[in-house]
C-alpha cells in the first residue's frame, strides 16, 4: 500500500456527514439500501462456509460506492457493476430469490446456470454484468452512452473498476474514447488498496486516481467511499451535470476491502493495523449512529428494518431452493450460442446490375446498409473523411454524418467493446480493423465478451467486424497474416469469407442483420483484381451456405477466399480435371452438408487455405470428412495450407510461403491416386 493511502486514512474524518439538501424520507431510503447487502452477505457467508454456495466476493465495508452510485442514477440508466457492487443489483430492486438462484446456478437466475455470481446482465433492471478479465467492461460502457447520444437521450451510464484494474490497457483505452467523444460515462474506481493480493504501490505510482484525468483532460472527483451522503449527492451532482452536458468524468472512491479478493484468499497479506482504522470507518454502523444521534430513526426502527430484510431473504432463499437443478438439454446449450437470425434472405427488387469491383461491393453493402438502419454506425481508424485505408468508406462523412460514421482513436479493444455496448442499448455497429492482423489488440473483446454474451445472458450482440485479410500482396508479416483460424475455436462467432463481388455484397448485408457478433474477411488482394456484374438493390446471401462453383465428378475441393480463383486457375491449365469446387464462403458455421454430399460424389477430397498448414481451419474440415465420409473414400482426404513461417515481405519468398504451387500438384497427384 502506498505511503499516501496510509497516511490519508489515518488523519482524514470520515464520520462527518452532510445532510443539507436531503428529507428525512431520502436519509431513509439510503440507510435501508444500504444495510441490505451488509445483511445479505452476512447469510451468504454463513451458506458459504455450509457449502451451499461455491464461491463468494465481498463487498464489505464498501456498500457505500454501489449503494451511492445506483441511488443516484435514473433506474433506465445502465450500470455495469463488479464483483463486490451487490448494492447495485438491490437498489434497482431485483427480487432477492432471483439473486440466489443465479449465486447458485439455478434456473431462476439470469444465466441458466452458465455463469456465476454477478457475471450476469439484465435488460429489465438496466444492469450489465462483468466478465472476469475486469477492464473490457469500461469499453462495453462507452458503447452503451455512445448509444445514448445518438438517440437524443439525456442518460448517464455508470461502470465500476478497481485501482487492480486500472493496470489493465482497457483502462486507458475507454477512458480516452470517452474523453475524444465526449461520452457521458462515469467511471467510478474503487480505490480499496489491493488488486488481489497486490497492494497499491506495485499497481502504480500515481497518489491518487483523479491526477489521472489530467492527463486525458478531463474531470476528476474524489469522494470518501465509506460515506454514503458523500457518494450520494456527489454522483447526484454529477449525473444531472453530465446529463445537459455529456463528458466523462473519473470517480475515485476511497475505501478499504475489509475481507479477501474472494473468501478462500484470506487476508494476511494486509497488516492487521489497517482493519483497526478502517473498521472504525464501517460505512453502515456511522451512518446508523448518525441517523441515530439526529432522532431520524431509533433502535425500534432499526430493529424493524433488519428483520424484514432477513425475514425477505429467509423467503428469498425458499424459493430458490426449492428450483429444481437446471436440466440438462444438449440441443438448448448448442442453439443458445447464437440469436436468431433471420431465416429469410432479403431479394433484390428490381432487375438492375452494373459491373462492381470486389471493393465497390463492400462498399455498396455498407451504404445501402445505413441508409436501411438508422441505428447503425461504422467505427474503425481513418475512417471517416480519409475513407479508411482501402476507401471503403470513402463519402461516408458527408452522406451519413460523423455521428454515424466514426474515426477511432488507436484502441481495438474500447471499440470492440463500445460496439458490444451499442448493441446492449438497442444499436448495430460495423467496426474495421483497419488490417485484419491488428485484431490481436481487440482479442479478449472478441471471444471473451461479444462471442459469450448471448450464451451467458441471452443478449443479442449485433456487431461485425470486418477484417481486411490475407497475402499475396508484399505487406509482409504485420499486414498479411491468415487470421481466420484463431476465431474458428470461438463458439458464438460467426466467421464469413467470401471469393466474389456479389456474394462479398449478399453476405455483408445479411451479416448487418444479424443480431450475431461476426467476423467478416475480406481479402486485400480481390479489392480491385476481380469484378462482376451484381445487383444494384440491397440483397442479403445467406450465412453458413457452401456455394458450388464448378460441378465434375473427379475430385471435391474445398477452399475460400483467394483460394477458390486459385482453384479456378488450376482447373483452366488443367481441363482434363472434373471437380466439384466448394466455395464455403461461411467458415462459421461451415456447410458441412454439402461437403459431405460432395465428397460421397467423387470420392475424393483437398481441402485448401492460405493459412498456415498447423492449426488451419482444413485440419477440422478433413477430419470430419475422415470420421463420415470413411467408407465412400477412394483416396486418403488432402489438406495443403502455406509454410508453418511467418509471412515474408519479399515477392519469392511470399510465393514460396504461399500454397498456390503445392495445390496445383496435391490436386494431381490425388485425381492420379
Amino acid at each position: 500500500m502506498s505511503k499516501y493511502f496510509t497516511t490519508m486514512i489515518k488523519t482524514e474524518n470520515y464520520l462527518h456527514y452532510n445532510r443539507e439538501g436531503l428529507s428525512n424520507e431520502t436519509l431513509i431510503d439510503l440507510y435501508k439500501a444500504l444495510i441490505k447487502p451488509r445483511i445479505i452477505e452476512e447469510k451468504m457467508l454463513v451458506l458459504l462456509r455450509q457449502s451451499k454456495l461455491a464461491k463468494w466476493f465481498s463487498g464489505i465495508g464498501q456498500e457505500a460506492i454501489s449503494v451511492g452510485v445506483a441511488m443516484a442514477l435514473h433506474k433506465d440508466e445502465y450500470i455495469l457493476p463488479m464483483h463486490r457492487n451487490l448494492g447495485v443489483f438491490t437498489v434497482r430492486g431485483i427480487p432477492l430469490n432471483r439473486l440466489f438462484s443465479q449465486f447458485t446456478g439455478k434456473p431462476g437466475g439470469f444465466t441458466k446456470g452458465r455463469d456465476r455470481s454477478f457475471h450476469m446482465g439484465t435488460q429489465e433492471y438496466k444492469i450489465v454484468g462483468m466478465i472476469s478479465h475486469l477492464g473490457p467492461q469500461m469499453g462495453v460502457a462507452d458503447g452503451i452512452a455512445l448509444g445514448n447520444i445518438l438517440k437524443d437521450k439525456a442518460h448517464v451510464t455508470a461502470v465500476f473498476t478497481g485501482d487492480g484494474a486500472s493496470s489493465e490497457g482497457d483502462f486507458h483505452e475507454s477512458i480516452n474514447v470517452a474523453a475524444v467523444w465526449d461520452l457521458p460515462v462515469i467511471f467510478v474506481i474503487e480505490n480499496n488498496g489491493y488488486g488481489l493480493s497486490t497492494p497499491s504501490k506495485d499497481q502504480f505510482r500515481c497518489k491518487q486516481f483523479i491526477d489521472k484525468a489530467i492527463g486525458y483532460g478531463i474531470e476528476g472527483v474524489q469522494v470518501n467511499g465509506n460515506n454514503i451522503l458523500e457518494v450520494y449527492k456527489t454522483v447526484d451532482r454529477l449525473a444531472t451535470s453530465m446529463r445537459e452536458n455529456p463528458r466523462p468524468i473519473i470517480l475515485e472512491c476511497l475505501t478499504f476491502r475489509m475481507r479477501g479478493h474472494e473468501e478462500a484468499s484470506g487476508t494476511k497479506y494486509v497488516p492487521q493495523e489497517l482493519f483497526e482504522e478502517w473498521g472504525k470507518k464501517d460505512p453502515i454502523r456511522n451512518y446508523e449512529d448518525f441517523l441515530l444521534s439526529e432522532n431520524i430513526i431509533d433502535d425500534d426502527f432499526v430493529s424493524m428494518i433488519r428483520a424484514g430484510i432477513k425475514e425477505e431473504i429467509e423467503k428469498g432463499l425458499e424459493i430458490s431452493y426449492s428450483e429444481k437443478e437446471v436440466e440438462v438439454h444438449t440441443e438448448i446449450e448448442v442453439r443458445d450460442m447464437y440469436a436468431h437470425s433471420p431465416k429469410n434472405s432479403i431479394q433484390p427488387v428490381s432487375s438492375l446490375k452494373s459491373e462492381k469491383r470486389f471493393l465497390d461491393a463492400i462498399t455498396d453493402a455498407m451504404r445501402q446498409a445505413m441508409q436501411r438502419h438508422s441505428n447503425l454506425v461504422i467505427m474503425g481508424q481513418d475512417v471517416a473523411e480519409y475513407g479508411g485505408v482501402f476507401k471503403a468508406t470513402l463519402g461516408f462523412v458527408e452522406e451519413f454524418g460523423k455521428e454515424r460514421v466514426r474515426n477511432t482513436p488507436l484502441c481495438e479493444s474500447a471499440i470492440l467493446g463500445a460496439g458490444l455496448g451499442l448493441a446492449i442499448n438497442g444499436c448495430k455497429s460495423i467496426i474495421e480493423m483497419q488490417f485484419a492482423d491488428f485484431v490481436t489488440c481487440g482479442f479478449n473483446q472478441i471471444v471473451n465478451n461479444l462471442a459469450k454474451t448471448h450464451y451467458r445472458w441471452g443478449q443479442p450482440v449485433d456487431v461485425v467486424v470486418r477484417m481486411p485479410t490475407g497475402a499475396a500482396t508484399g505487406a509482409g508479416p504485420f499486414h498479411s497474416q491468415s487470421t481466420e483460424a484463431w476465431f474458428f475455436h470461438v463458439p458464438g462467432l460467426k466467421i464469413v469469407y467470401p471469393a466474389f463481388p456479389s456474394d462479398a455484397k449478399g453476405l455483408l448485408a445479411a451479416a448487418i442483420e444479424d443480431p450475431n457478433p461476426i467476423m467478416f474477411f475480406e481479402h486485400k488482394a480481390l479489392y480491385r483484381s476481380i469484378s462482376e456484374n451484381i445487383s444494384d438493390d440491397y440483397y442479403t446471401v445467406e450465412i453458413g451456405k457452401a456455394k458450388l462453383v464448378r460441378e465434375g465428378n473427379d475430385v471435391t475441393i474445398v477452399t475460400y477466399g483467394l483460394g477458390v480463383h486459385w482453384a479456378l486457375e488450376a482447373l483452366e491449365l488443367d481441363k482434363t480435371i472434373s471437380a466439384d469446387l466448394i466455395d464455403l464462403r461461411t467458415l462459421l458455421p461451415w456447410d458441412e452438408e454439402a461437403v459431405l454430399a460432395s465428397v460421397k460424389k467423387t470420392g475424393k477430397v483437398i481441402v485448401m487455405h492460405e493459412d498456415t498448414q498447423t492449426g488451419g481451419i482444413g485440419g477440422e474440415i478433413t477430419a470430419r470428412i475422415a470420421e463420415k465420409c470413411f467408407p465412400y473414400l477412394d483416396a486418403p482426404p488432402v489438406r495443403i495450407g502455406a509454410l508453418d513461417t511467418a509471412i515474408p515481405m519479399s515477392s519469392n519468398l511470399e510465393w514460396n510461403f504461399l500454397p498456390k504451387d503445392r495445390f496445383i500438384d496435391a490436386l494431381k497427384l490425388l485425381v492420379d491416386y
